[in-house]
């Protein structure tokens, strides 16, 4: 996996890896930077994750898309916000934990593979850990920014503002971002209904020099979204709100073996509340809020001994999720219909990872790293535990499990080339869904889902590698990653079961199928053609299959992106195409269909005015430049992707 460097906001470049980055990538994101080589600065969060070749984005609207790495579903994997867990509180998965952050609150996206991402909690497909800025003691200074956008596809309005201050003893900021979108349109110039979002972002944090070496910070994010349209799903959302508070303290000694220790509390909450009073012909409406609450704490020290780097974390959380589904029938003397989706889970986690990077010579990197996890879920409404045992009579309130992994990495480096291998073994606990989910809507497959508490855990064995070639004009490197999951958690029909969902053609069950393997290869290359003048190039293959040598849904189809990019003084400009192969190897059995390839062509540039203290910078471009009607196989029930869009960004630091 890739390591990028520098300030600048972009995606990872095979040039500005390091010899021995085989543990993660690192999207930088500071968007702040003049010489940003970011063609739209002001992206939202998805949009830069998914210029990672590890990462594919699962659309069903206009916003808060599902990250998916390595082509696992967020089940397999681990969302953190500076290494804090957050639980989104909606059953169809409209608040994946990426949709609660801004560009404006972000320093970098930090990507782990596999096992690779253990250190945050139990993984399948690996771990992506968003990083906030934080702010640093120095000389009295205030800066301030403003931030602004506009978007035609879909008449996108973007407005920010910052304000950072610090001094030897003290640092803080806060900032926050408004985005107000309109319906957008496809290629050709079609209208997607329900596809409208508002969203306001505020982050604030503070830090306190409490003695030499010792640091108090303290910091929140407040992130409420509403009228926010899905297109792909029968229900929209009236309120998405969020607040992620926490309080670290950092140790960082001079000119010892223990070169930093942080100790983190925090605290979230998160409300959902999915709505369809603004969809036609509704059968039966319906309301269904879902909330989940985590209290969590870690406390991770890293050290360096002669040739060893040692790393420890030790973690926890208690999270509560709850949903409920209430319908009301059209005749009003009718009782109303209520049920627990999620019957008020509760799940307690405590973990422990251990991590040695051994430097074996100067240019020879073995790592080791190994974890252990309690992992308990309760039932804590009786309706709930009631409604479950209709299906699993013998069933408890609770259920104790433990998880671990183990992986190891090794990398050399030849002159100008790099290579490394690795091998890890990881499982983890069914979600909240999977094992405790009642009658929840899969509108892709048309099929009602139900959890199954008896359910093993999921384990995978994988294997990875990469060839890295490097010299100071051309920069190209190769990764793959193969995945053995057994115990592959997925939906099985009942035909014994009756859907509650209206139009439903039934209800699956969840199960696990024996195995499914899924492999990931990606290749990237940078070419500086002149001083001024950069191509980088970029490919993607995947592939997953079951037991039965069935197709997995939502592998990627064969990917490519190329982009010159040309650089003089204070002016950028870039032209860009990206496209997908055919999408013939689809998952019929869960809701896919075969999908055409397409192609797309994007050109921005950008200007950097005024110097010293004041610095303007202008970004314009238009994306999807031959109006292209076109869906991919990530695209939820094919909704359409947004036809040509012309945006501008302009921000002022002070």
């Amino acid at each position: 996996m890739l390591l990028a460097t520098g300030t600048s906001p972009a995606q990872h470049h095979p040039g500005d890896s390091t010899g021995h980055a085989m543990i993660q990538e690192v999207i930088i994101i500071g968007h702040g930077d003049p010489g940003s080589r970011q063609a739209k600065p002001l992206s939202s969060i998805d949009e830069y994750l998914q210029q990672s070749a590890q990462v594919q984005m699962l659309k069903r609207g206009a916003y808060a898309w599902e990250p998916l790495i390595n082509n696992m579903s967020t089940e397999r994997t681990v969302l953190t916000i500076d290494g804090m867990r957050i639980f989104g509180a909606c059953t169809d998965k409209m608040d994946p934990i990426t949709s609660y952050v801004e560009v404006s609150n972000l320093a970098a996206a930090e990507i782990s593979s596999g096992q690779s991402g253990s250190c945050h909690g139990s993984t399948i497909g690996g771990a992506i850990d968003l990083k906030r800025k934080t702010g640093n003691f120095g000389e009295k200074r205030w800066k301030y920014g403003i931030h602004s956008g506009y978007e035609s596809v879909n008449q996108q309005k973007i407005f920010g503002a910052s304000v950072h201050y610090r001094n030897p003893k003290l640092y803080t900021s806060i900032d926050f971002m408004n985005r107000d979108a309109e319906n957008y349109k496809s290629g050709g110039g079609q209208e997607v209904d329900f596809s409208q979002f508002s969203k306001l972002n505020v982050s604030g944090t503070a830090g306190l020099l409490v003695k030499e070496h010792y640091t108090l910070e303290t910091s929140v994010i407040y992130d409420k979204a509403h009228d926010v349209g899905y297109p792909a799903l029968p229900m929209d959302v009236s309120l998405a709100e969020a607040t992620i508070a926490s309080l670290k303290y950092l140790y960082q000694p001079e000119q010892a073996s223990l070169k930093e220790w942080e100790t983190k509390l925090y605290y979230n909450t998160i409300t959902h509340r999915m709505d369809d009073t603004k969809r036609p012909n509704v059968p039966i409406h319906m309301d269904m809020p879902g909330w989940s609450k985590t209290y969590g704490y870690y406390s991770k020290a890293s050290a360096i001994r002669h040739s060893h780097q040692i790393s420890v974390n030790l973690n926890g959380y208690y999270n509560q999720s709850l949903a409920e589904m209430t319908m009301y029938p059209e005749n009003p003397e009718e009782h109303l219909m209520f049920m627990y989706t999620w019957p008020d889970v509760r799940t307690l986690y405590q973990g422990l990872y251990l991590e040695d990077r051994i430097s074996l010579r100067p240019d020879n990197q073995l790592k080791l790293s190994v974890a252990i996890g309690f992992h308990r879920n309760s039932i804590a409404r009786e309706e709930g535990l009631n409604s479950l045992q209709i299906f699993y009579p013998e069933m408890t309130d609770g259920q104790n499990r433990f998880v671990k992994s183990a992986s190891a990495q090794y990398s050399n480096r030849i002159r100008r080339f790099s290579y490394g291998i690795g091998a890890g073994y990881g499982d983890r606990a069914p979600s909240v869904s999977e094992g405790y989910g009642f009658y929840l809507f899969n509108s892709a497959e048309n099929y009602d889902y139900i959890g199954n508490p008896d359910l093993k855990n999921e384990t995978s064995a994988e294997l990875n590698a990469f060839l890295q070639y490097k010299t100071d004009e051309f920069s190209a490197r190769i990764n793959g990653t193969f995945f053995h999951i057994s115990n592959f958690i997925t939906g099985k029909i009942n035909p014994d079961l009756s859907p509650m969902t209206i139009g439903a053609h039934g209800v699956k069950i969840y199960s696990a199928l024996p195995h499914a393997r899924i492999l990931n290869v990606s290749y990237e290359s940078e070419w500086k053609l002149w001083p001024a003048l950069q191509w980088h190039v970029g490919l993607v293959y995947a592939r997953g299959k079951d037991v039965a040598q069935k197709n997995l849904p939502y592998i990627s189809p064969f990917a490519y992106t190329s982009k010159l990019r040309y650089t003089l003084k204070k002016m950028t400009a870039e032209v860009s195409a990206s496209g997908n192969s055919k999408h013939r190897n689809y998952s019929a059995e869960q809701g896919e269909l075969p999908n055409s390839g397409y192609f797309l062509l994007n050109a921005a540039a950008g200007y950097t005015f005024g110097s010293g203290n004041g610095k303007w910078q202008l970004k314009t471009g238009v994306e999807n430049l031959l109006d292209r009607h076109y869906t991919t196989y990530a695209d939820w029930n094919h909704i359409p992707r947004p036809g040509r869009n012309f945006f501008i960004h302009l921000q002022f630091d002070y």
